[in-house]
């Protein structure tokens, strides 16, 4: 039977950590596990400034097995007649915005108690330097800053084994996002569900089936459902999703273990 032990789901295309699919979770990749990625993200699933569809890449790094750091590049599209890049850039992919994330994880799943849920504190692009200038480090200001994936939260965590099918990961977040995120300057909460399947693996059918994961999520303001596939053991990894259960983006990354 194959073993769920070590594997997570990590999806987020907008955000390049690990979580559902826009919603953040509580579960954290292995002690120096590196990840590195990208996406295609439809334009409805990207922060308002991002007004055509576009592409991102990231690279994550567990320093720690309490703490996450990532990095994500999202590109810029320079449209005809645009007012910031020069006519020479139009209609390209030309620029791209930077942020960093952070997350820490206070309690682990089971402490003390079986039904304890995994707890971890997080945050996306706290910080951006100003649009002209540079040098210095803007917080929570948009008007000065380009700071749109701006989020902070508190997530929980918590498995349930379903026999011999699989695994069910339950997830819920309490999330304040940035005026230039999808939604404006609210406390909001978030729920999800993701199914990772772990059958008897008796013939060919059923060791494809154990690679593949399903989530769901209302991630503040709406309803995605997504999924992840192993290519290659869990070094390859394949993820899609429905946005609003319509819009279409996907995203590979590939994963390594430092030690």
């Amino acid at each position: 039977m194959a073993s769920l032990t070590s594997l997570s789901v990590l999806a987020q295309f907008t955000y390049g950590t690990t979580g559902l699919l826009h919603m953040p979770t509580a579960e954290m990749q292995k002690d120096k596990t590196f990840l590195f990625g990208g996406s295609f993200l439809n334009i409805n699933a990207t922060p308002m400034h991002f007004n055509y569809d576009t592409f991102n890449y990231y690279a994550d790094i567990t320093l720690f097995p309490w703490l996450e750091v990532s990095y994500v590049l999202t590109l810029h599209y320079a449209h005809h007649g645009s007012k910031y890049f020069p006519p020479k850039v139009w209609g390209k992919y030309c620029n791209q915005d930077r942020m960093f994330a952070f997350r820490v994880r206070l309690i682990e799943e089971g402490y003390k108690y079986d039904w304890m849920p995994q707890i971890v504190l997080g945050v996306n692009d706290p910080g951006s330097h100003k649009r002209s200038g540079g040098g210095e480090i803007i917080f929570d200001d948009e008007r000065a800053s380009n700071a749109y994936f701006t989020r902070y939260y508190l997530a929980a965590t918590k498995h349930l084994e379903l026999n011999s099918l699989g695994k069910f990961g339950l997830h819920a977040a309490l999330m304040y996002c940035s005026e230039k995120g999808n939604v404006s300057k609210l406390k909001l909460p978030a729920i999800g569900a993701d199914f990772r399947f772990n059958l008897e693996e008796i013939n060919l059918t059923t060791k494809a089936i154990n690679k593949l994961a399903l989530m769901t999520e209302f991630d503040g303001s709406g309803l995605n459902v997504g999924a992840k596939y192993r290519i290659w053991r869990d070094n390859i990894n394949f993820i899609t999703e429905l946005y609003r259960y319509k819009y279409f983006s996907c995203g590979i990354y590939f994963k390594l273990h430092l030690r």
